[in-house]
């Protein structure tokens, strides 16, 4: 497991007072009215301040005090020690945790490696198979198991076949 997890990255400078707007990468943005630091390439910025909007998280940081100062962050990724990160609820989890999961079928035929996931309505998984990409929607029925400890995903073949794009 990755010993890190990316929570959201800096979309722009909010207001003049050095406030941030971000967007999380998490399903709920609440996870960041409980931390109290986070690391911007590979620094440690404490969390002055947090307020939560439609879409986004606006935070005050240590160190980012006007507008200039929090334009100098713009696309910065927001990444937290995996320790502080809350369990994810039951039949959740985390991309990171997913990413590099081998993709089999129920009947045990390996289909790929999962390398990327775009969040959306409904997540599309990215799957690398022969050098080609292969892309599937998390619909109902078409994963059918999650096993992070061994790295696998479980897809339902006759469901992946009609709704992947090769």
């Amino acid at each position: 497991m990755e010993k890190t997890l990316t929570v959201g990255v800096i979309v722009k400078p909010q207001g003049i007072r050095g406030e941030v707007k971000v967007k999380p990468y998490t399903d709920d943005a609440e996870v960041f009215f409980g931390l109290k630091r986070v690391f911007i390439d590979g620094e440690e910025v404490k969390i002055l301040s947090v307020r939560g909007g439609a879409d986004a998280v606006f935070l005050g940081l240590k160190g980012v005090p006007d507008r200039n100062a929090a334009e100098l962050l713009r696309g910065k990724e927001l990444v937290i020690p995996r320790e502080e990160a809350p369990a994810p609820a039951e039949g959740r989890y985390y991309i990171a945790d997913l990413l590099g999961c081998t993709v089999v079928t129920e009947e045990g035929e390996t289909l790929g490696v999962l390398s990327d996931i775009r969040q959306a309505a409904t997540d599309v998984y990215t799957l690398k198979r022969e050098g080609k990409e292969v892309l599937f929607p998390a619909v109902k029925g078409v994963i059918t198991d999650i096993d992070t400890g061994e790295k696998r995903i479980t897809v339902c073949k006759k469901r992946f076949e009609e709704v992947a794009v090769l």
